[in-house]
């Protein structure tokens, strides 16, 4: 078993991290740990894993870090782990996955896997995996502009802060979208894999995590008002339904934009649109219990 650690996760989630380690090893599981120190190194020892035939590669950090080496592992048969150390660890809570070291432990020891079938934002050569959501406009530009030291200091809460410092400043321009071939606009949108969004709250009921296509959710109104709205419907579970909120089922999503709007996956930068999302190559197969 290869767990991959980002270090710069801080220190009380390095302190989470070794009581997992400690029972696995009291259990006598085999195990080697590898620290990343760049961005993209976690996908990188995860596919050097895979081609040695590494059974299971464990992330031990939030969503970025999962999908990093979910990205590594696409095409082999190698199995991805998840040791829940982020901020809102959505894919964990989108699984069911336990979050007690003890209950973490004896997941990975018994392996029952389930299958998910990431997607892929491209833009020209460049492309970037996410295991749970993308999303452009408003929440990307709060994940871009959000000062690392305040969401080491807070955790979610930083999110809060800067959403309140940020709604008078975003301008809240309209974002082009095409939906398998069919063009609409949206102030901001949300392409996800999974049901839940910013942790444990629901957003789109009609998302399929182990299928191929996305839940796309289109908030088609902006500004102050009506996005202090939604943030305030999210922990309510009624993002999804907010007024102006629409749910659209689609295999591939295009942001054909010129505009320098921000996107996001998973909760990291994830550069600007023009975009277009697709499919990975094919479903990998995950740790549950």
């Amino acid at each position: 078993m290869l767990i991959v650690f980002n270090p710069t996760a801080g220190r009380r989630r390095a302190a989470l991290l070794w009581r997992v380690l400690d029972v696995l090893v009291a259990n006598g599981v085999r195990l080697d740990l590898m620290e990343t120190n760049h961005a993209g190194h976690a996908e990188e020892l995860a596919r050097e894993a895979a081609s040695r035939g590494e059974r299971l590669v464990v992330a031990a950090g939030g969503d970025g870090t999962i999908a990093e080496v979910a990205n590594g592992l696409i095409g082999s048969e190698t199995v991805l782990g998840v040791i829940p150390l982020g901020t809102a660890n959505v894919l964990a809570h989108e699984l069911g996955l336990p979050f007690a070291p003890k209950a973490v432990a004896g997941a990975l020891a018994f392996g029952r896997t389930q299958t998910i079938w990431p997607g892929v934002a491209r833009n020209g050569a460049l492309s970037r995996l996410f295991v749970q959501m993308l999303g452009v406009g408003f929440d990307a530009h709060i994940v871009h502009t959000l000062p690392l030291r305040l969401k080491r200091a807070l955790g979610r809460g930083a999110y809060v802060v800067q959403t309140l410092r940020q709604l008078p400043q975003y301008d809240y321009a309209k974002i082009a979208v095409r939906l398998d071939g069919q063009d609409v606009q949206a102030a901001s949108v949300i392409v996800s894999k999974g049901c839940l969004y910013g942790g444990n709250f629901r957003l789109a009921p009609d998302a399929r995590p182990g299928e191929p296509g996305f839940s796309v959710v289109l908030f088609e109104r902006g500004g102050p008002g009506i996005t202090l709205l939604y943030g305030a419907a999210l922990p309510l579970h009624r993002l999804g339904r907010a007024p102006g909120v629409r749910h659209v089922r689609a295999g591939v999503v295009e942001f054909p934009g010129n505009t320098a709007v921000p996107a996001q996956t998973d909760g990291d930068k994830a550069g600007f649109i023009p975009l277009t999302v697709t499919d990975a190559a094919g479903p990998i197969r995950i740790v549950v219990g």
